[in-house]
C-alpha cells in the first residue's frame, strides 16, 4: 500500500495533506510513505523531516508511480495526475460543485475521487470533518483581520485620561467558524452578539457569553438543514431577518459573516443600504466571500471600503495559517483512513453501503456515482 502526498499547486495553498506525525502513523499501519519535494515548504515542514518519518521524497511523476492512495488538500487538475493507476484513491477536498468538470475528469482516469468536504456529520465521523477544523480556524483568523484592520481597541480600558468603550462585534451565521469568532472576540473584550436562523444556535450563543439576536416575530422556521447546516428561509422569514438586522447592524463596530448553503451561492446578509447605516471606520469581515458572499461588494482576496466601511472578503483563509491548519486537515486525513484500515490486508477497504462511503464518493468505475451531486441537475 502506497499512500503519496501531493504538493498544492494552486495560487495560495500553502496546505499540505500530510504531516510527518500522520506520515509516521501510516508508516506504522504498514504504508510505504512518498511525499512530493517541497510539499511542505507552506507549512514550514521540509522534506527532511518526512523522511526522518519514513518517507521517500521526490517529484510528482516518481511519487504517483504505482500510488494506491494520493492525499491533497485541494484538488488537483487532473492532466497533473498523469500515470496514476486505475482504482487509486484522490481523498481531498474537491470542490465537486464548484469543480463538476474536473469530477468528470477524475471519472475518466478511472480513480476514486472521495470529497473529504462532503464527509456526513455524524458521531463517528467528527475527526474525519475538513470542514469543521479548517472553520475553527477561520472564525479565529476573520476576528485577527477585523481587529487589524478596525482603527480601535477592543476591550474596554480605563485609564487616567478617560475610559475607552468596548468594541461592539456582530457575528452573523452561528456554525463552527461562527462560534470560534464569538469566543475569539470575547477573549479579545469585545461586546458580542450573534444571529443565525437556526433557532437551536441560541442556547450555543448565550453559552459563550454573548447576547443572541433572533427573529421572534415569525413562528415554525427552525432554519436546520440535514447534517447540521442551515437551509433557504422564506420570503417572510428573509424580510423579518433583514429588518432586525439593520436596526442592529447600525449600532455595530465589527461584522463577521459566516453563512454558507452546501452547494449554493451563499446568502446575501448585508445590502449596501445597510452598510451606508454603520459607523465610519466599521469593519466587516466576510467569510463567504469565495462562495458568492454574504456582504454586496465583498470581493475575495480583497479589502474594499464603501461608506466608511471596510470590507474584508476572505480568501482560503486557513491557508493564512498554515502550520496548524495542515496538522488538523492531515488528522482529519489519517483518522479517516486508519478508521477503515484493515489489519489483514495492510489497507484500507470502503464499505460500498457505509454511510461515509456513500457521503465522500464522487466516481467510481469511471463513473460519477455521488448521489448529492447528481441530484444538483449537473448530471
Amino acid at each position: 500500500m502506497k499512500i503519496a502526498v501531493l504538493k498544492e499547486l494552486a495560487e495560495g495553498e500553502l496546505r499540505v495533506g500530510a504531516t510527518p506525525e500522520t506520515v509516521k502513523k501510516f508508516v506504522a499501519l504498514g504504508a510505504s510513505m512518498a511525499v512530493e519535494k517541497g510539499a511542505g515548504t507552506g507549512a514550514s515542514i521540509a522534506d527532511s523531516d518526512y523522511e526522518d518519518m519514513g518517507a521517500t521524497t521526490g517529484s510528482r511523476a516518481e511519487i504517483i508511480k504505482d500510488a494506491d492512495i494520493l492525499l491533497g488538500v485541494q484538488g488537483p487538475e487532473p492532466a497533473s495526475l498523469k500515470g496514476i493507476k486505475k482504482g487509486a484513491w484522490l481523498v481531498a477536498s474537491l470542490n465537486p460543485f464548484g469543480e463538476r468538470a474536473r469530477v468528470d475528469e477524475y471519472a475518466k482516469l478511472d480513480i476514486d475521487a472521495l470529497a473529504m468536504e462532503f464527509m456526513p456529520r455524524i458521531t463517528r465521523a467528527q475527526s474525519m470533518d475538513i470542514l469543521s477544523s479548517q472553520s475553527n480556524l477561520s472564525g479565529y483568523k476573520a476576528v485577527i483581520l477585523a481587529a487589524a484592520e478596525y482603527g480601535r481597541a477592543f476591550p474596554m480600558m480605563m485609564t487616567a485620561a478617560g475610559t475607552v468603550s468596548a468594541a461592539k462585534c456582530f457575528v452573523m451565521g452561528v456554525g463552527v467558524a461562527g462560534l470560534q469568532s464569538i469566543a475569539t472576540a470575547r477573549r479579545l473584550g469585545a461586546q458580542v452578539s450573534a444571529t443565525d436562523v437556526r433557532s437551536a444556535t441560541k442556547e450555543q450563543i448565550e453559552s459563550l457569553g454573548a447576547k443572541p439576536v433572533f427573529v421572534e416575530s415569525v413562528e415554525g422556521i427552525e432554519g436546520e438543514g440535514s447534517g447540521g447546516y442551515a437551509t433557504e428561509m422564506s420570503e417572510e422569514y428573509q424580510k423579518a431577518q433583514a429588518e432586525l438586522v439593520s436596526s442592529h447592524i447600525a449600532r455595530q463596530d465589527i461584522v463577521i459573516t459566516t453563512a454558507l448553503i452546501p452547494g449554493r451561492a451563499a446568502p446575501r446578509l448585508i445590502s449596501d443600504a445597510q452598510i451606508a447605516t454603520m459607523k465610519a471606520g466599521s469593519v466587516i469581515v466576510d467569510l463567504a466571500a469565495e462562495q458568492g458572499g454574504n456582504v454586496e461588494g465583498a470581493m475575495p482576496g480583497e479589502t474594499v471600503q464603501k461608506h466608511g466601511v471596510k470590507i474584508i472578503g476572505a480568501q482560503n483563509m486557513p491557508a493564512t495559517m498554515a502550520a496548524d491548519s495542515s496538522a488538523l486537515f492531515a488528522r482529519n486525513l489519517y483518522n479517516f483512513l486508519s478508521a477503515y484500515w484493515d489489519e489483514e490486508t495492510k489497507k484500507p477497504v470502503l464499505p460500498d453501503d457505509d454511510e461515509v462511503t456513500l457521503g465522500i464518493r464522487l466516481t467510481k468505475d469511471g463513473q460519477v456515482v455521488n448521489e448529492r451531486l447528481l441530484a444538483s441537475g449537473d448530471a
